[in-house]
């Protein structure tokens, strides 16, 4: 199969777009100028195409490493039928479940330590225009297919359209290790060779199941460059998007 690549003007789900505009003063009405601000700010707003790549969570969602996918992870804690006073459910589930981001201390404990979670990433790299790329449905996604791909530079955010979406893996209960994804070598192409900075995939993770590569293609793309120079002011290389929903896409 040739790859593909697709430019969709994407907003991803993680983050909400906020356009930031000064309204009334603290103590004051607000002004016609102020409506107008908003309105325009709306309108702009509006004109954006927005595509939503997450899935739903439900029980029967796959979870990694399990026969059993999500199960019941919502209870209902209050009930209005039940004379509540409203509906109240509690939730259960782990930080990787469903689509989801990793954090940049997700496989390194020093920034772990310093505290580096989903919170300190930039929403503006998780929002905004993506190119999707097919790959080649018989291989990993290593160095050789990151040639091929000829992404160019000044790309900053790729979904990764693989053979998991034709063999519907995330509509699968059931966890299934020989999914598709990135070798070492190939994220060791992404980070030296590309201007990347979101990296979406259509299941689990982003690294073959094997654990040493697991480990290598996590720390090669969510590794500060240049640390521990910048740490401070970029803390991770490459964001990583898991198990983002391509069945909108024509």
């Amino acid at each position: 199969m040739t790859t593909s690549h697709t430019l969709f003007p994407l907003l991803l789900p993680l983050a909400a777009v906020l356009a930031l505009v000064s309204v009334a003063a603290a103590a004051g009405a607000v002004s016609t100028s102020d409506f107008q601000k908003i309105t325009r700010e709306e309108r702009n707003y509006r004109q954006k195409k927005v595509i939503d790549v997450s899935h739903k969570y439900v029980p029967e969602l796959p979870a990694y490493g399990s026969k059993n996918g999500l199960g019941n992870f919502i209870r209902l804690q209050t009930s209005i039928k039940l004379g509540d006073l409203s509906n109240y459910s509690f939730f259960n589930l782990s930080t990787h479940s469903g689509t989801h981001v990793d954090a940049p201390g997700h496989f390194n404990e020093t920034l772990f330590e310093l505290g580096y979670d989903v919170v300190s990433l930039d929403l503006r790299t998780l929002n905004g225009p993506v190119l999707v790329v097919d790959t080649p449905r018989d291989k990993n996604i290593t160095a050789e297919v990151m040639r091929s791909l000829n992404i160019p530079r000044g790309v900053k955010r790729v979904l990764f359209r693989t053979l998991n979406t034709d063999r519907r893996l995330m509509h699968k209960k059931e966890f299934d290790s020989s999914y598709t994804a990135f070798t070492s070598d190939g994220a060791e192409y992404l980070v030296q060779n590309s201007d990347i900075k979101l990296v979406g995939v259509d299941y689990l993770s982003v690294a073959i199941n094997p654990k040493d590569e697991l480990t290598k293609v996590h720390q090669l793309l969510l590794a500060p460059k240049d640390f521990p120079e910048r740490w401070l002011s970029f803390a991770a290389s490459v964001w990583v998007v898991s198990q983002r929903n391509l069945f909108v896409f024509p």
